[in-house]
């Protein structure tokens, strides 16, 4: 028999990617056999056709001929002499009749609309089941795709496959900006999979280290071919970068690799993140030298490390802090990251400034906390404040933001008289 609600049915199943035909004919015959089971007591009896690709099914009835009288007359698999003979004439007790079960007639419309939704149901449980274990172990793979939505909050993109993958705002570069219809990359960040509602949500990032990692891979065959390793990545994005490579290879310069030939390699990277700064250095298990190329480009005077409280003492000439720093305190924030340890600039000072002025001389000018706050971290004259800055200083003190400014304001003042 056809019937339009549940060729209705099959249509939509053929559409689902990720479940193949034994699955979606082994879900079909389920529901059905519930469905017999519930009406007749058994499915024992009954065998099940269903072609898939056309929205055919087929449901026969096996039953044995009885005498009229028999105690068994009321068994699902059996069917009284005069009942088969009212279909064939010619039949006999102890033979079996086999008819075609007329759905409509037997279960009603409203039983099958209701296995039709139920088919549905199981049928998207299991696509989502299969999306979910599929994307799952795709974690930190690179990813491209088309961009379908743009909202505030996020950004829905679609696979190869047609997946809706969704970009949040905390994953994008802060400098990215979208268009309908391009094509972005981006690494499987996680999967959500909630079971109770049947919600899969597969999120994707721009922003996670392991984006920046899988594009150098593209980039440098060396990293593929295994004869160098990216050891440690720490990113600010849409800002600065640093990575840390190893070659297994003395023949192998790894930072020359990672760059290319006039930044070759390093320039369609840098394009992908919007501008971002990218600092590739020598990995180094000799700390003093790891801490010094992490600070790179600034040119470091003296370093002191307390492996026990983690913490590095770093004394650079005047000109070096703010190379030290960087813009909003992006070249120590990823410094500290990359090795490990909690890193302090300081200025260096064994050379002399005449203009300069000790921070005590402000006692007037600035609370006691203060000075010594200042102290704390290093800043020991009126210049080497002003040289930290108000992003710095709101960093590493625990100094107010209005306090900051009038602090600077009032040094500013000293020194231009």
């Amino acid at each position: 028999m056809r019937n339009k609600e549940l060729i209705d049915s099959f249509s939509e199943f053929k559409e689902f990617k990720h479940i193949d035909k034994a699955t979606t004919m082994r879900v079909l015959e389920d529901v059905f056999r519930s469905m017999l089971r519930k009406k007749y007591g058994t499915d024992e009896n009954f065998d099940i056709i269903i072609n898939t690709e056309k929205g055919d099914l087929e449901i026969y009835r096996r039953r044995e001929i009885i005498d009229d009288n028999s105690e068994d007359i009321w068994d699902a698999d059996k069917i009284a002499l005069a009942d088969a003979q009212k279909i064939e004439p010619d039949f006999e007790i102890g033979e079996e009749l086999t008819e075609i079960v007329n759905m409509e007639l037997e279960f009603g419309r409203r039983a099958i609309l209701s296995a039709r939704q139920a088919l549905v149901q199981r049928i998207m449980e299991l696509e989502k089941d299969s999306l979910y274990k599929k994307y799952k172990d795709r974690v930190g793979e690179l990813i491209s795709g088309e961009i379908y939505q743009i909202w505030k909050k996020e950004i829905s993109v679609l696979d190869d496959e047609d997946n809706e993958l969704l970009l949040e705002k905390d994953d994008q570069i802060p400098n990215d900006v979208y268009k309908k219809g391009e094509n972005i990359k981006a690494i499987i960040k996680k999967v959500d999979y909630n079971t109770t509602n049947n919600n899969l949500k597969i999120y994707i990032s721009r922003t996670e280290p392991d984006f920046l990692a899988r594009l150098i891979e593209l980039e440098v065959p060396e990293i593929f071919d295994g004869l160098i390793t990216i050891k440690k990545i720490v990113r600010q994005p849409g800002e600065r970068a640093k990575i840390a490579v190893e070659s297994y290879d003395d023949r192998i310069d790894p930072v020359g690799a990672c760059v290319g030939m006039k930044g070759s390699r390093i320039q369609g990277i840098v394009r992908e993140l919007r501008s971002e700064s990218i600092d590739v250095i020598n990995y180094t298990t000799n700390l003093n030298l790891f801490v010094a190329r992490a600070l790179s480009p600034a040119k470091i005077t003296t370093i002191n490390i307390d492996e026990e409280k983690r913490k590095v003492a770093v004394f650079v000439k005047p000109d070096q802090v703010p190379l030290a720093i960087g813009a909003r305190g992006s070249n120590i924030k990823l410094a500290a990251k990359l090795v490990g340890y909690e890193i302090d600039v300081f200025r260096d000072t064994e050379e002399e400034f005449e203009t300069d002025i000790e921070i005590d001389e402000f006692s007037d000018e600035f609370e006691p906390w203060i000075i010594e706050e200042l102290k704390r971290i290093g800043l020991d004259t009126g210049r080497s404040v002003l040289e930290a800055g108000f992003d710095e200083l709101l960093r590493r003190t625990s100094i107010e933001e209005e306090t900051i400014k009038e602090i600077l304001q009032t040094l500013t003042d000293e020194f231009e008289d």
